[in-house]
């Protein structure tokens, strides 16, 4: 005899980034992006990417984001200048990523390695504000020759 769904995966799912909901706000998937070449490192602006999907009766915005990880969070365009709020309609979902608007964690700190946690204060005009601890997506490949894991390698030239 087996207890149901001890040891089973079926159905599960467990999506990359943090999770959190603010009064009818749901925030999915949130994370500093990738390092592009290496850790950020110190000084480095980082990507943060996030969706936000609005359960409640009134539209809302985000206002903002802090950290103690970066000098500010600034809310960019997709071409990085600074802009204003994010509006979060009701029953649609807002992508804040690379090609659209998204939070920029300027000047940062210290360094962050893929995979490092920071903590997020994020700032809703009507939710309020939630703290997250969101991770520094790890890298998609690592270079064979530095961590000697095989089958882990770095795209070849060109690709």
């Amino acid at each position: 005899m087996t207890a149901a769904g001890c040891g089973s995966t079926q159905g599960e799912y467990n999506p990359p980034g943090a999770n959190a909901r603010i009064g009818s706000v749901l925030i999915r998937y949130a994370h500093i992006a990738e390092p592009p070449d290496g850790p950020w490192e110190p000084g480095d602006d980082a990507p943060l990417y996030m969706w936000l999907f609005n359960q409640g009766e009134r539209p809302d915005r985000l206002l903002g984001a802090e950290t103690t990880v970066a000098r500010s969070v600034d809310i960019v365009t997709a071409e990085g200048s600074t802009r204003g709020p994010v509006e979060v309609p009701v029953g649609k979902p807002v992508e804040l990523s690379k090609e659209q608007p998204h939070l920029l964690l300027r000047g940062l700190r210290e360094q962050l390695r893929g995979g490092d946690y920071a903590w997020v204060t994020l700032r809703f005009q009507h939710a309020g504000e939630v703290a997250l601890q969101v991770h520094a997506q790890l890298p998609t490949y690592v270079d064979e020759d530095v961590t000697k894991a095989p089958g882990l390698t770095s795209p070849s030239p060109g690709s």
